[in-house]
């Protein structure tokens, strides 16, 4: 049996919402099998699951319920949260099949900084008005994957409604993507708070040239056994 620690990241500020993350901790040990690991995350349903290689050098892996990937965004910072709990104090750098990725904290919860190169390439689309994507029941057109659907709630202010469609990789609708947030700040070329979902809250905000940065608040739940 495995024991899978579950999260919520990018909450809203009362701790609710959020995107549920699995964090599997001693992965080098406990489920070294690719398949065993891709078995688990298709179980568990999340967006993804995350795989704890290494808590000194801050390593891990990252599943969907269908395929591995190098990066992304809600499990980076779930996993920079956990390892923050695991050492007693926030880790400077979390080592993902992506690349590294600089982590830190402050009023507004747990930042990482990465490469937009190690995203996956995300279709933005404005929509004129807010309740037009509380009213998506789906991407705009048949077939259309890796979308984000937005408009501004305040553009002034820099807060956008957005909603999330990755079927491709198992997600058909993602309550808080932490990548496609990245993306969209470095187009936009501005900082953003994202409400997300059903009411998940993401802050982003470009990052040197060729990155961008994400962060939010996480809580924990009950830890699941598969």
């Amino acid at each position: 049996m495995v024991t899978v620690r579950v999260v919520r990241v990018f909450t809203d500020q009362a701790g609710n919402h959020g995107n549920p993350l699995g964090v599997v901790e001693d992965a080098a040990t406990t489920v070294p099998d690719p398949a065993h690991r891709q078995e688990i995350a298709a179980r568990l349903g999340y967006s993804e699951t995350v795989f704890i290689d290494d808590t000194a050098t801050s390593t891990i892996s990252i599943y969907t319920p269908r395929t591995k990937i190098p990066f992304a965004g809600h499990p980076a910072v779930g996993a920079a949260w956990f390892l923050g709990r695991i050492h007693g104090t926030p880790q400077d750098v979390l080592r993902t099949e992506g690349g590294d990725a600089r982590t830190w904290t402050d009023d507004n919860g747990v930042w990482v900084r990465a490469a937009l190169a190690s995203t996956p390439p995300w279709w933005h689309e404005r929509l004129d008005d807010p309740k037009q994507v509380d009213d998506l029941t789906g991407p705009l057109h048949p077939g259309q994957d890796f979308t984000q659907l937005w408009a501004w709630e305040d553009e002034d202010a820099g807060t956008i409604r957005v909603r999330t469609f990755a079927d491709r990789v198992g997600i058909p609708e993602d309550e808080a993507c932490g990548s496609g947030a990245m993306r969209l700040t470095a187009a936009l070329g501005r900082p953003l708070t994202l409400h997300h979902g059903k009411g998940s809250i993401i802050h982003a905000r470009p990052g040197p040239p060729g990155h961008a940065d994400i962060g939010g608040t996480v809580t924990e739940d009950e830890p699941r056994t598969l």
